[in-house]
């Protein structure tokens, strides 16, 4: 077995998948690639045995099919070294003795036999469901709701990103107990009604290799395996099984109070004031009155203090709401409007987050944050 590839190309296809190989692998195995070759077609393969990448490329010169499981940490510190140039790979598929054949040298390293490394799992036809979706609304869809997922040993389920799937639209749904984000788009929908839960480690692997997709994303999902098909790359991951909570339920209907206030200007704010909570709580308060905003925060057991005030459009009574400062920067952090609204009931009930300009007409984002007590 043997070909000629690109160090630079081969660098930047390992480093794509390589993010899935976890540090604690239960099987030696999974601390290799696979490299399969059929032809002039190389398919690389890294794995968990809950999350696998595969990515396929050209090669040039090859002789002889087959496949060799390569240590992942070696070849990858060796290729970040290499200027870009031709290397040589000359395989025994019966010692496992690979040569790497460079401009000014070789390098010698021995494989392991590619049938010991784990199969893909195979989707159940009659639980099967598959649909396209454009890589832009997949990636937005993820990067809104990623930062509110949960790290919850109790409720898996949390862990995850909802895909929720309707045949006029699809939501996207996160939420930690404490924050909630749910993302609609109305341009992507589904042939008939479905629903998964898309772990945290498989969709921050899709977020880093989105944003180069030019084609639709193919999306084939069962009970308990879902396979996402982009052009350069296959993503097959294990679902988080369980019964997403209704989010809907803890979504207040009736917001009589409404700020409308400059993004950015709240979101410095409270990165300054946040500085004088108290570690512990992390709390901040934010008082309403006409149209002006106190932002503050103190530390009783240090005696320090702080606050602001900033102008904003305030249609409703005078309250003073607490709210965990890190949530409410990260809220504020993923919602790229200029300026947005944020929605109360009272301060014992959730405070709804929306973008007053949306980036895309066939969206619809919603952000809510649970309030703190706000100690006397």
């Amino acid at each position: 077995m043997k070909f000629v590839i690109s160090s630079s190309e081969l660098l930047s296809h390992l480093l794509a998948i390589s993010r899935v190989i976890s540090t604690k692998n239960t099987l030696p195995i999974l601390d290799n690639f696979l490299f399969k070759l059929e032809g002039k077609d190389l398919e690389i393969t890294a794995s968990d045995l809950e999350t696998t990448l595969t990515t396929g490329l050209s090669v040039e010169n090859a002789s002889e099919s087959g496949s060799i499981a390569l240590p992942a940490r070696i070849l990858t510190e060796t290729l970040k070294e290499f200027a870009e140039q031709p290397l040589t790979f000359d395989i025994n598929t019966e010692t496992m003795a690979v040569v790497i054949i460079s401009e000014n040298g070789q390098f010698n390293i021995v494989g392991q036999k590619g049938i010991d490394y784990p199969k893909l799992p195979e989707l159940k036809e009659e639980k099967k469901t598959a649909l396209l979706m454009s890589p832009e609304v997949l990636l937005q869809g993820i990067a809104k709701t990623l930062f509110a997922t949960a790290d919850d040993e109790l409720r898996p389920v949390m862990n995850g990103i909802f895909m929720e799937m309707f045949t006029d639209k699809i939501n996207f749904v996160a939420s930690d107990a404490h924050k909630l984000v749910r993302y609609t788009r109305t341009d992507a929908k589904a042939e008939a009604e479905a629903s998964f839960i898309l772990p945290k480690k498989p969709a921050s692997l899709l977020k880093s290799i989105l944003p180069k997709e030019e084609n639709q994303v193919s999306i084939e999902f069962d009970d308990k395996n879902a396979f996402f098909t982009l052009s350069d790359f296959k993503l097959v991951c294990r679902l988080v099984e369980g019964n997403y909570p209704s989010y809907n339920s803890v979504i207040p209907k009736d917001n009589p109070h409404k700020l409308n206030i400059d993004r950015v200007e709240l979101y410095n704010s409270l990165k300054r004031v946040s500085v004088f909570s108290n570690q512990a709580s992390n709390l901040v308060k934010l008082q309403l009155t006409g149209n002006q905003l106190t932002v503050s925060a103190q530390d009783i057991d240090f005696s320090i203090s702080a606050n602001e005030r900033l102008n904003c459009q305030y249609d409703g009574e005078d309250m003073e709401i607490g709210f965990k400062s890190v949530f409410l920067i990260e809220i504020l952090a993923n919602l790229s409007s200029q300026e947005v609204v944020v929605e109360l009931s009272d301060p014992s009930r959730a405070g709804i987050l929306l973008p007053v300009e949306r980036d895309n007409d066939d969206e619809d984002v919603l952000m809510l944050l649970m309030p703190m007590m706000i100690g006397n």
